[in-house]
């Protein structure tokens, strides 16, 4: 069952809603927040210009760099004294982007979460561990309200501490998580490292986000954690986690709360709004937020909107799972390639683990792509045991098996990426591990 009604409206009746909550926003902005005044003249349009949800497109568009050159507090739309949250993430010129919230947007806030546990299953009947960061990032404390608004009892253990979070989990008999993907499979390692035995962990479900992670991901996580393992989707400047999330009963596509959250997609290169099932680059509005709502917000992910009504009952768009950021593609030689891809490459291989670095270099006019991996732990003490016979047929055999993997990986990188690529076959446990949202490319390319 969904959390409230707004998620099972009609489109019409959601229409009429974003219609209404769209005219309140852009009146309150450009009263409000200079920088929006100043955007909307220079495209020759007022408030009163906006009769419906779809006049959306004669907005101005906002992209993060807005958010940083009125940093810090040149976008609030509430004077200081009604603020009573300030986040930030982190920034790679310096400059955290600062997002803000007042009274109302908290409780808004706690609602969506709700939403998205609801989506999971997560009752009152439920311990949340909750292994998001907590601080400036918003993904902790956006998880913590929001299983304490649907009444579970949260374990506010933040991230990192990896052994101590196996100890709660069997002490304390949490029952879902919340983490990024790539940390779930690193306490999943560490559980095979103590010897922990999995019936003593009572997990059900997983909440995983804060980073792009494909389906064969999801498969290694609920195969090896015995869990459901739900995508969710957020980002600070609209909400932080909250914006959508999967239903545990269909899993396909994350509900977005489109009733506060306005959803486009966009040609990233032209700007021009794209229909319903085609990919693109998604565009939110914030029509709900008052301290810091922002008008189309270019967010830089990849995806595209469904808007047939689900099994679960929810009526609300759902948007594919993020293939990558734009920002975050790589182009090799021509070729645009992005991070998700080349995992869902290396998780069609059972002798590889789903721990990888993808490394860039450019020799002299020419870019290439290294992809390092681990081999699985199963496949690297089967090659330990014939190495250590005095067989040496059976040790070539093995040579010849690390080869085989290796050409296979780079002709299924070549076939379904289209680019060509080195592979260096690691040990396990060789690549380090992350304890917040990983770390997959390192791109040495001259700037």
């Amino acid at each position: 069952m969904p959390w409230n009604a707004e998620e099972s409206l009609s489109r019409q009746e959601l229409s009429k809603l974003q219609s209404e909550r769209l005219q309140k926003v852009c009146e309150r902005v450009y009263a409000r927040v200079p920088f929006y005044k100043k955007k909307f003249d220079e495209k020759n349009v007022k408030p009163a210009d906006i009769k419906n949800i779809q006049d959306i497109t004669k907005l101005p568009f906002t992209k993060k760099a807005d958010l940083r050159d009125n940093y810090p507090y040149g976008l609030f739309a509430e004077p200081l004294e009604d603020i009573v949250r300030i986040h930030a993430s982190s920034g790679t010129t310096g400059k955290p982007t600062v997002v803000a919230y007042n009274r109302n947007d908290i409780n808004l806030w706690a609602d969506v979460m709700a939403r998205t546990f609801t989506c999971a299953g997560v009752t009152n009947k439920d311990v949340v561990q909750n292994a998001y960061g907590y601080g400036l990032f918003t993904g902790g404390l956006g998880a913590h309200y929001g299983a304490e608004r649907v009444g579970a009892s949260v374990i506010p253990i933040s991230g990192g501490n990896t052994q101590k979070q196996i100890l709660l989990l069997q002490d304390f008999g949490s029952t879902a998580i919340c983490s990024t993907p790539s940390f779930a499979l690193y306490i999943y390692d560490v559980i095979c490292e103590m010897k922990v035995n999995l019936d003593t962990i009572k997990l059900k479900v997983g909440l995983f986000g804060a980073e792009p992670w494909t389906e064969e991901m999801r498969r290694e996580v609920q195969e090896r954690l015995r869990i459901k393992a739900i995508d969710i989707y957020g980002l600070s400047e609209i909400i932080g986690p909250g914006v959508s999330s999967e239903c545990i009963e269909a899993q396909d596509g994350l509900h977005l709360n489109e009733d506060h959250f306005y959803p486009e997609i966009i040609n990233p290169e032209t700007g021009e709004q794209l229909p319903y099932g085609q990919e693109g680059e998604l565009v939110i509005t914030s029509m709900s937020r008052e301290a810091m709502p922002l008008i189309r917000y270019r967010t830089g992910d990849i995806t595209s909107l469904n808007p047939e009504k689900c099994k679960c009952g929810r009526t609300l768009v759902r948007m594919r799972r993020v293939r990558g950021r734009a920002d975050d593609m790589l182009i090799i030689r021509g070729v645009n390639v992005f991070p998700s891809q080349v995992e869902s490459v290396l998780l069609r291989s059972e002798e590889v683990a789903p721990h990888y670095i993808i490394e860039v270099n450019r020799r002299g006019r020419m870019d290439e792509m290294n992809v390092n991996v681990e081999v699985s732990p199963k496949f690297m003490d089967e090659m330990a045991t014939k190495v250590l016979s005095t067989d040496l047929k059976a040790f070539a055999q093995e040579e010849e098996a690390l080869i085989r993997l290796k050409q296979e990986i780079q002709k299924n990188v070549k076939d379904i990426i289209g680019v060509n690529t080195e592979v260096t076959l690691r040990p396990p446990n060789s690549i380090q591990r992350s304890e917040g949202k990983a770390k997959r490319v390192i791109d040495n390319r001259p700037k």
